[in-house]
């Protein structure tokens, strides 16, 4: 086990002396091995074998000359000859029985002086029977072996148990090959896959170095091999970036975290943090896709072994030259694929729609030999495409196996800018090519409900794809949409859809929760965009799909709700109906309009709090959407419901949200609205606030409404001090995870939403969560005069994106240099 120095005064160098034999002075190892890490030599692995070879003739002149009957063995990652600057040093001193003092003293005189230098030191001493019982009981010990290196002693010793050992690995594959695997799977439940994770274990993540060490294991097993291409060189990647790593801490780390990315990035002469993750990403998959081949083939040949005297299986047509066999797809005996420009895609479909990986043979095969599609592509690729993106889960398989031999990038030469790109937000599961397939993916639940669901399939692929491009994606991607669908063959008409839905995929989930859907102009300016009832349908899908794919952040079914509402109300538009004010007054609950009244009556604050889980919304197309839906069965948490109604007054959006605040009520939705209860008189006068949130306790249980409605009470007439309070609170904020979280964050945005509104001035402030946000926004609309009309708050990830519609004092909405103004200066208070 690893074990620290023990308590050894700082002028010994242990039982032994630290000294073993000429060269073997723990300063003089030291100080060559400072010269070889800052500087001296090449870096990658000629540093790791320089340094293993250093550490090698350090320890060799420790242990001296035992004897026949002792060697000293490295194990693991230092047997493999890679030592990284704050690697540990596996050590095995083996040996045929000799005089237990002997053996001790020995012992001491090697890792005392290791643990004199700080060098972590897993450690052993083993008779080759016990090395033996050793690896038999324990998995760890037997795959770090299977990596023994001489170093020095009896080299006899060291390659007789090596031999062995191997030879028992070999005879044992079945069952350990089962309970490597075993421990894989559970160390990816654990640590994620590497190639998403924004601050990823290099080693321990699923396609890290642990997988790669794994595959060495079952090459050895002689059973299968892994893909060779690419393997050696991703391995070789992630260690550099470890090796980097290390060096800049100066710990034993194995985990890129998020503050240290820039600094390894400027150190491996990389542009950025993000092309440091994309290197990173794209060798995890390297490594994952050999895993996948390698684990299938292990599979394979033991089933074989299970019946020695069954002959290949049977060989199933699935389309034109492409059959199935022992569980794969692969190529009929006779394919040309020289040939054949469309047997790629044909391959692909079939194999997504039998739910069969493709062959790694047939891939290769394929991308060798297979000529380029003519462009536009001729309708049977289109077709196969379509096909094959409409396979559901299947797709990420097949996808996978084709990004591995690089025909993505052959047929969609876009698709080169957003492969393993990274996403910096909390909110997004995927980098940018993986999210464009699990859209797709969740696309496929829509399929019934649109009119054109190959045009559905296609946007969902390309929704994302100006990612790779400067600027804003939605714009770019538009571009790129029109292009890769007249590339696909799609004709104008469904050229300019395409182009269509890329450009407005955000456009239904911004529209419906950050802007008033009552406001007429809201409704008009979608159907503008939209134009016509088919894009509208697909959008719909798309936007479902996107979010869903996104993370479960992204989506919910009060999400849904409003986008289903603002769909019917465009639909409606489109159609040529009126859409007049009695169709699209806000509505209140009964809830809502019962707590109004009471408000009206007793002229103070009323509120109702409750907490609600709402089942995950299902798919709102016909009923026979159900046969291709993914399952959505997971209920939602949607928080807390917090309904609040008071009397019209001034200060009532910043006094409710500094109380929330103050309570430590994270608010995940907001909604403001004026309602006139039943009675009130045509005027308006005794018009009454409803705010409707959604909230979470930061930590530990909810408030009690009472409290809530006696602090509401208190800041309305002053006797609360809100921002003395609010102050203490940020003060006990600093040096906490979140608010270290919330350093690097840009700055906050506020901007004038063009066009948002007849009836008001639209603002859109955008920037990071924190303790008492809203409340600062609110008050600072209140200290500028103006009145919030209504307010549409949404909290993503550590991400707020709210918007405020504000009238001056004659209720209409402000000049437009007067709202310029306001933005700056709201901008500036919450930068400040």
């Amino acid at each position: 086990m690893s074990t620290a120095p023990p308590p050894v005064s700082p002028d010994s160098a242990g039982p032994a002396g630290g000294t073993g034999g000429t060269g073997a002075e723990p300063g003089t190892y030291a100080a060559a091995r400072l010269r070889l890490l800052t500087g001296e030599g090449r870096p990658g692995p000629p540093r790791r074998r320089a340094l293993a070879e250093l550490t090698d003739d350090w320890l060799a002149g420790l242990l001296g000359d035992p004897g026949r009957g002792v060697a000293l063995v490295a194990v693991g990652g230092y047997g493999r000859g890679e030592l990284s600057p704050r690697s540990d040093l596996d050590l095995l001193l083996v040996h045929t029985g000799r005089d237990p003092g002997e053996i001790t003293a020995l012992a001491d005189r090697l890792w005392y002086p290791v643990w004199d230098l700080g060098i972590a030191l897993d450690h052993s001493v083993r008779t080759p029977e016990e090395t033996r019982r050793a690896a038999a009981e324990d998995l760890r010990v037997q795959l770090g072996l299977l990596d023994a290196r001489h170093v020095a002693g009896d080299a006899e010793l060291t390659a007789g148990l090596r031999t062995e050992l191997l030879a028992r690995w070999r005879a044992d594959a079945p069952r350990r090959l089962a309970e490597l695997r075993e421990t894989l799977e559970e160390r990816a439940r654990r640590h994620g896959e590497l190639r998403f994770l924004l601050e990823p274990d290099l080693k321990e993540a699923r396609g890290g170095l642990r997988d790669a060490t794994a595959l060495r294991a079952v090459a050895a097993s002689w059973l299968a091999d892994a893909p060779r291409e690419g393997l050696d060189e991703a391995r070789r990647t992630l260690l550099d970036i470890r090796d980097a790593l290390q060096l800049a801490t100066g710990r034993a780390t194995d985990r890129l975290a998020l503050q240290e990315q820039d600094q390894i990035a400027e150190d491996l002469a990389l542009p950025d943090a993000d092309a440091l993750l994309r290197r990173v990403y794209e060798a995890a998959r390297v490594i994952s896709y050999a895993g996948d081949v390698t684990w299938r083939e292990v599979g394979r040949v033991l089933r074989s072994r299970a019946r020695p005297a069954a002959r290949p299986g049977p060989r199933t047509p699935l389309a034109e030259n492409v059959v199935e066999q022992d569980g794969e797809v692969v190529l009929a005996r006779t394919a040309r694929p020289g040939r054949d420009p469309v047997l790629t895609l044909r391959a692909a479909a079939a194999a997504a729609q039998a739910g069969l990986p493709l062959a790694r043979p047939a891939v290769r095969r394929m991308a060798a030999d297979v000529p380029p599609l003519p462009v536009p592509w001729p309708a049977e690729a289109r077709e196969a495409f379509v096909t094959l993106l409409g396979a559901g889960e299947p797709l990420i398989g097949v996808w996978e196996a084709l990004e591995a031999e690089g025909l993505v990038t052959a047929l969609l030469p876009d698709w080169e800018r957003v492969r393993c790109r990274p996403q910096r937000n909390a909110v997004h599961r995927w980098t940018v090519d993986r999210h464009l397939i699990e859209t797709v993916v969740r696309a496929r639940a829509h399929l019934r409900r649109v009119k054109r669901p190959d045009l559905l399939l296609a946007g969902a692929l390309l929704h994302d794809i100006g990612k790779g491009w400067p600027g804003d994606h939605s714009v770019t991607g538009e571009t790129i949409a029109r292009d890769m669908a007249a590339r696909m063959g799609f004709g104008a008409e469904d050229a300019d859809t395409l182009a269509t839905l890329v450009r407005h995929h955000l456009l239904l989930v911004e529209t419906a929760t950050r802007r008033d859907l009552d406001d007429p102009a809201t409704v008009a300016a979608v159907a503008g965009a939209v134009r016509g009832a088919g894009t509208l349908e697909l959008l719909h899908a798309l936007t479902e799909a996107d979010a869903r794919a996104t993370g479960p952040a992204a989506w919910s079914a009060w999400r849904a709700g409003l986008v289903s509402d603002l769909v019917e109300r465009v639909g409606a538009v489109l159609a040529g109906e009126d859409g007049g004010p009695e169709r699209d007054a806000f509505r209140p609950t009964a809830e809502a309009e019962r707590l109004a009244a009471e408000a009206r009556r007793t002229g103070g604050p009323v509120l109702s709090l409750r907490t609600r889980t709402e089942p995950a919304s299902p798919g709102t197309g016909s009923a026979d959407a159900a046969v291709d839906a993914v399952p959505e069965t997971d209920p939602e948490p949607v928080g807390v419901e917090l309904l609040i109604a008071l009397p019209d007054q001034p200060g009532v959006l910043p006094a409710a949200a500094g109380v929330l605040a103050l309570h430590r009520l994270t608010v995940r939705t907001a909604d403001l609205r004026a309602v006139v209860p039943p009675g009130t008189g045509p005027s308006g006068a005794g018009a009454v606030l409803l705010l409707s949130w959604r909230v979470a306790a930061e930590y530990g249980s909810l408030p009690q409404a009472a409290r809530l409605r006696a602090d509401l009470v208190r800041a309305l007439d002053g006797s609360l001090d809100i921002p003395a309070r609010l102050a203490e609170r940020e003060r006990a904020y600093r040096g906490t995870p979140r608010h270290r979280r919330g350093a690097g964050a840009p700055p906050p945005r506020v901007t004038v939403a063009p066009a948002g509104s007849r009836l008001a001035t639209v603002l859109e402030v955008r920037a990071q969560d924190a303790p008492g946000l809203l409340y600062r926004i609110g008050r600072a609309l209140e200290d500028a005069g103006v009145a919030v009309r209504s307010a549409h708050v949404s909290t993503l990830g550590a991400n707020a994106v709210d918007a405020f519609y504000v009238t001056g004092p004659d209720g209409t909405p402000l000049p437009e240099e007067e709202a310029a103004g306001l933005a700056r200066d709201l901008e500036r208070t919450l930068g400040g």
